[in-house]
C-alpha cells in the first residue's frame, strides 16, 4: 500500500468556482481544480505523493492518516 492510500482524497464540484475542485484534508491547504472529474482527481494524487515526499525530505513527520474513518457512512446520516 502506497503512503498517500492513508490520506482521504475528495473531488467535488463546486458551483462557485464552476469546476471540480480537489483536496485532501490534513495533509494539503489548497489542492487542484479543472473541468475534468478523472484529471481532477488523478492531479490530486499526484500532489499528495509530492507533498509526502517533501514531509519526507524536510524531515518532518506526516499528520495523522485522515482515511479509513468511514466518512461515507457518517454522511448519511448528516442527511
Amino acid at each position: 500500500m502506497k503512503e498517500s492510500a492513508r490520506f482521504l482524497k475528495i473531488v467535488e464540484w463546486s458551483p462557485e468556482d464552476g469546476c471540480f475542485v480537489g483536496s485532501c484534508p490534513g495533509l494539503l491547504y489548497g489542492g487542484c481544480h479543472g473541468d475534468d472529474e478523472v484529471a481532477v482527481f488523478e492531479e490530486l494524487c499526484a500532489a499528495v505523493d509530492q507533498a509526502i515526499e517533501l514531509y519526507r525530505r524536510d524531515g518532518k513527520p506526516l499528520p495523522p492518516p485522515t482515511s479509513g474513518r468511514d466518512y461515507a457512512s457518517k454522511m448519511l446520516n448528516v442527511a
